[in-house]
C-alpha cells in the first residue's frame, strides 16, 4: 500500500528542520524501521550495548537507572516527537548504564547505529538535522542539570507542570517523584499546593 509521503509522521518531523524532496525522503525512510511495544517492555537494559536510536511516534518511554539501594532515578521521559537511547552506549558501543522502558504502549521508528552513520555520511541534510537535534538535546540537559543544582523542589515541580502538563495525566505519581528526585509524599504536598 503506497504511503502518503506528505502526511508521513517522520517526514513531518524531519521537515521541521530540513526540506526534503520525495526522493530524499524515500531514501531516508529506507533506513528506519517501524515497531510497536507494549507498556513495561524494555527498549534497552543495563549492560546491553545500545544499537538503536528511537523516535517516538506515539506513547511515552523513560530512561532511568537504579542506585545501589534499588531506588529508581529517572533521567528523562520521551513522548511524541522525541528521540531516545543511551547516547554514551550508542556512540561508544559500551555497556549501557540505563534502562529504557515503555511507560505506555508505544509506536516508534528506530535506526541502527550503522545505518545512522551511513545515512549521515550520504545525506548532508540528515547530518544537519542530527547536528541541530544534538544541540537542542545538550541545551535541555544543561537546563535540567542547572535546575537540579539551583532550583527548589517546588520550582522544579512547577517548571515540569508548565512545560509538560500532559505528563501528569500520562505517568504515575511514583514516576514523577523519581524524575524530580523527591518522595511521593513530597510530590503529594506539592500537588495539593498547586491545585
Amino acid at each position: 500500500m503506497p504511503v502518503n509521503k506528505s502526511s508521513h509522521p517522520l517526514r513531518a518531523h524531519l521537515e521541521e528542520i530540513i526540506a526534503l524532496t520525495d526522493t530524499e525522503f524515500d531514501y531516508i525512510a529506507s533506513f528506519f524501521t517501524h515497531t510497536k511495544k507494549r507498556k513495561h517492555q524494555y527498549l534497552l537494559q543495563e549492560d546491553e550495548i545500545a544499537s538503536r536510536e528511537y523516535w517516538v511516534i506515539k506513547g511515552c518511554v523513560k530512561s532511568c537507572f537504579y542506585d545501589l539501594n534499588g531506588k529508581e532515578h529517572i533521567l528523562s521521559f520521551a513522548m511524541e516527537n522525541w528521540w531516545i537511547t543511551d547516547y554514551e552506549s550508542f556512540i561508544k558501543q559500551t555497556p549501557s548504564k540505563l534502562y529504557i522502558d515503555c511507560v505506555e504502549d508505544v509506536e516508534l521508528y528506530y535506526i541502527t547505529r550503522e545505518d545512522r552513520e551511513q545515512l549521515t555520511r550520504t545525506s548532508h541534510k540528515m547530518e544537519r538535522f542530527w547536528a541541530k537535534k544534538s544541540k537542542f538535546g545538550r541545551i535541555a540537559l544543561q537546563n535540567r542539570i542547572l535546575s537540579l543544582l539551583k532550583d527548589s523542589t517546588e520550582e522544579r515541580y512547577y517548571q515540569l507542570l508548565q512545560q509538560y502538563p500532559s505528563l501528569f495525566q500520562r505517568v504515575s505519581k511514583k514516576l514523577i517523584a523519581a524524575y524530580l528526585g523527591v518522595s511521593r509524599e513530597t510530590l503529594s504536598r506539592l500537588q495539593q499546593k498547586h491545585k
